[in-house]
């Protein structure tokens, strides 16, 4: 971390993963001087994955 990836069409820094009440465990996604939390089973990951990327499909398929 932090690594890039395309979130609707803008290309956005994931910056860190939290946990958050209500939404589980989530992305902070940076794009300029915006912040957004995205859920970690809606983020699209770039090709080739960033490191430790193992962690989020054995999230997905533990939660899938």
């Amino acid at each position: 971390m932090p690594f890039e990836t395309t979130v609707l069409g803008l290309q956005v820094t994931v910056t860190a993963i939290d946990f958050l009440v209500g939404s589980g465990i989530v992305a902070i996604c940076r794009h300029g001087k915006h912040k957004q939390a995205i859920g970690i089973l809606d983020l699209p990951l770039p090709d080739p994955p960033p490191a430790g990327a193992e962690w989020i499909h054995a999230f997905r398929r533990w939660a899938g």
